[in-house]
């Protein structure tokens, strides 16, 4: 691609007498450089790479994209190019690299601390009963017209929703490619503050809650509430959870429509009167100047009507029909990692559930949705852990709220990373009321074996913070986990257990 194209697609000035250079690739890491390509200066948390540009230039770049103000040493016979920000230029630039992928396609946004997976997932099969092709890119994975795509340029130790600009506007291309018309994206605050949604306008964005996250990397609650609101800044229609004490912030500085939706209080769109039946999930009617629409939503939980509401109203300002809404919704089958329950077969008389839960908002509804969910003499049983070099004031927290709503709280490791994990659960058990049943098992794996081992009849069994992953990483990187396979295993350990028990006591 010449380089005037890139400059124009980007808003940089090129200089005179370059534009016709070619471009042979982009790359924001120096050992990613290819010959002929650019290299784009990027300031990290942890390194700057303008420190990279003369290994970059022995790598083959031609052209260098510099940020205003970075003191760098320009090099003879390479082209130097200058952003305001290096890391908003980046993604304008490869959104113009990728031939403008987004102009193509319809953008749905969700942001918010909980509930972006749900949203996008129903909001997906409400379009797709409407017979539209859909992408989708979250916390579970990518898609592009059920087609898993895969981010090849994923960092093992991170836990990326919302991809690099290099994968994702590669990721929006294939999707032009696929024939889709509608992309489901979660957008995180770091997505926004980071500058990499910076090409893109949605059609619709949805706010679903705000509660204390991120903060190690924001700073403070309104830091964090401004990040998120700058998605509002760039869509036509904003669909704003009304009961969050943060919506009011998300409508100031919303530039399109804004709709409402809540249950607690007045709003464009209601939920009354509600019926929650326990594990067959929620009913109730969405109300609305146009219409009542009676839901059926079979996923348990109080937080499913609000995301379920969220969804149709989506659809529904956006044309699409009432009978899509109503029969997508009532024929979900649940998001991985949310609410699963684990298929244990014959002889279980115990439910075990994972989830994803790893917020203190979270991990109370977690606890409140499961309560109605065990039965006589059964037990909640929660097992979970905080995430190592992230935000260490919510571990005491967490340990309080598990005190509170679980009966019996094992406490155990969730993606350590660099800290010991006996140091994060010590953190997590300055919140727990050492009077209440409660453990420490530092290896997960062990920590799901003894839950299973010694769980009761009537029992519900949570398994919090992993959710979807399929990994676990520590301090020697990241290595397999699949969390449904070590409770399957450990079930059928205490079955032979059972069986043998009961042979030795009957003389077989």
């Amino acid at each position: 691609m010449k380089l005037k194209e890139l400059c124009q697609g980007a808003g940089i000035v090129c200089p005179n007498g370059c534009g016709a250079t070619d471009i042979t690739s982009i790359a924001m890491d120096s050992q990613a450089v290819r010959t002929g390509g650019m290299f784009i200066c990027i300031r990290g948390l942890h390194t700057d790479g303008h420190t990279y540009i003369a290994e970059a230039v022995a790598a083959g770049a031609c052209c260098i994209v510099t940020e205003q103000g970075a003191s760098y040493q320009k090099i003879d016979g390479i082209i130097f190019l200058e952003a305001v920000n290096t890391r908003r230029a980046s993604a304008l630039l490869y959104h113009a690299w990728y031939g403008f992928p987004a102009k193509k396609l319809k953008m749905i946004g969700v942001t918010g601390t909980n509930g972006k997976t749900s949203v996008t997932h129903m909001l997906r099969a409400v379009l797709e009963a409407s017979f539209c092709k859909c992408g989708l890119i979250g916390t579970v994975g990518c898609e592009s017209a059920g087609r898993h795509l895969e981010n090849r340029g994923h960092d093992a130790l991170a836990n990326m929703t919302t991809p690099d600009p290099p994968e994702l506007y590669r990721m929006l291309a294939e999707m032009v490619s696929d024939g889709v018309e509608y992309v489901l994206m979660e957008v995180t605050s770091h997505a926004l503050s980071l500058g990499k949604l910076e090409p893109l306008t949605f059609e619709a964005a949805v706010f679903t809650n705000l509660t204390p996250e991120h903060l190690d990397f924001h700073g403070t609650m309104e830091n964090y509430a401004d990040a998120k609101a700058e998605l509002f800044q760039k869509s036509k229609l904003s669909v704003i959870n009304i009961d969050d004490p943060y919506a009011n912030r998300m409508i100031a500085r919303a530039s399109g429509r804004v709709v409402t939706c809540g249950i607690d209080g007045n709003a464009d769109y209601t939920a009354a009167p509600i019926a929650d039946t326990g594990t067959d999930g929620v009913i109730y009617h969405l109300h609305s100047e146009r219409a009542v629409i009676r839901v059926v939503c079979p996923i348990p939980g109080k937080f499913t009507v609000m995301n379920s509401m969220q969804a149709a109203v989506v659809a529904l300002e956006l044309g699409f029909g009432t009978r899509a809404v109503k029969d997508a919704l009532a024929s979900l089958s649940g998001v991985r990692g949310r609410m699963e329950r684990v298929k244990l077969g014959p002889g279980a008389d115990f439910t075990v559930l994972i989830d994803y839960a790893h917020t203190p908002d979270a991990l109370e509804n977690l606890l409140r949705t499961a309560l109605p969910l065990k039965k006589r003499g059964g037990r909640i049983v929660l097992l979970f852990g905080c995430g190592g070099d992230r935000d260490r004031t919510k571990r005491p927290v967490m340990g309080r709220i598990a005190s509170l709503n679980a009966d019996y709280v094992i406490v155990t490791s969730d993606n350590s990373r660099g800290e010991d994990p006996n140091n994060i659960i010590c953190e997590i058990l300055a919140g727990i009321d050492p009077q209440k049943p409660h453990a420490a098992i530092p290896d997960r794996a062990e920590a799901i074996r003894q839950a299973i081992m010694e769980a009761r009849r009537g029992d519900v069994l949570l398994l919090a913070g992993k959710g979807h992953e399929e990994y676990e990483i520590d301090r020697t990187g990241r290595k397999p986990f699949l969390e449904r396979e070590i409770v399957r295993s450990a079930f059928a350990e205490r079955r032979r257990q059972e069986n043998y028990t009961d042979s030795t006591e009957t003389g077989l």
